[in-house]
């Protein structure tokens, strides 16, 4: 069940060029996170009106904390980035719609791409059975060390050649002719739809995390659907990615 509070801001700085991590201490959020949730965060400024929505990057219920990792894209979230320890922040969350977390002995494989990457830390936390993870950057990667924590194998793609493969991820994926049970996915739309395709080509059920726009972020403004497929029909309806989704099964978007 979301919560309305206030949350208490313990860390908040820079670990890559225009990415900030954010730590939050309540134990109502950590003990209602999810991977694939996320929150919204309140400036409560007179300026600022419409929330900043960020996902969970991880939970930890025993410190009562959650972790969250966001660009600078905009004077929001600069703004977002200049609060301090010890501030309180208005919170909403968590919402949405999270991953399935496969509690067997199956091979995941899990792949993501830019502010795509956090919210599938949690995941990677969580999932039993081997887990291969795949992670693609522009340049200046992120939580890379934090994934080989959890992770049977780590592999890393970046479009300027300066850490692992020169090239996108999609690549590096093809190149190591990975096999697997189950694909989970956050990034970029045109990535996330090479992603669909690679797997509906080699019959693996992926689970995909879009990335829209949110104004409201409770599924009230209609600001952030998708085109759906309903099921068992080849018709199609509106769904929206704050509410029904943002994790939706493999065969659900429709990509054109």
């Amino acid at each position: 069940m979301k919560k309305n509070l206030k949350a208490r801001i313990t860390t908040n700085h820079e670990i890559a060029p225009g990415i900030y991590e954010m730590i939050i201490l309540s134990k109502e959020l950590s003990l209602e996170g999810f991977p694939g949730k996320f929150v919204n965060l309140y400036l409560e400024d007179g300026k600022h009106l419409l929330p900043r929505p960020i996902s969970i990057c991880e939970i930890n219920a025993k410190e009562q904390v959650l972790r969250l990792i966001y660009a600078v894209l905009g004077k929001g979230t600069k703004k977002l980035s200049m609060m301090k320890e010890n501030q309180e922040i208005h919170v909403l969350g968590p919402l949405g719609n999270g991953f399935t977390v496969e509690k067997g002995t199956g091979k995941n494989i899990v792949i993501g791409g830019g502010v795509g990457v956090p919210p599938l830390l949690e995941l990677v936390k969580q999932l039993e059975g081997a887990t291969d993870v795949y992670l693609g950057f522009r340049c200046n990667p992120f939580l890379v060390e934090d994934f080989k924590k959890y992770a049977d194998n780590v592999y890393l793609a970046t479009e300027d050649g300066s850490e692992g493969h020169k090239g996108n991820v999609l690549e590096l994926l093809k190149l190591q002719n990975q096999e697997g049970d189950m694909i989970y996915s956050c990034g970029p739309k045109p990535m996330l739809k090479a992603v669909s395709e690679w797997a509906k080509n080699h019959n693996i059920d992926a689970e995909l995390s879009l990335e829209e726009r949110m104004a409201c972020g409770i599924g009230a403004c209609l600001v952030c659907t998708c085109k759906a497929a309903e099921t068992g029909d080849e018709d199609w309806e509106y769904k929206r990615v704050c509410k029904d989704g943002p994790v939706f099964s493999r065969d659900e978007v429709m990509w054109e």
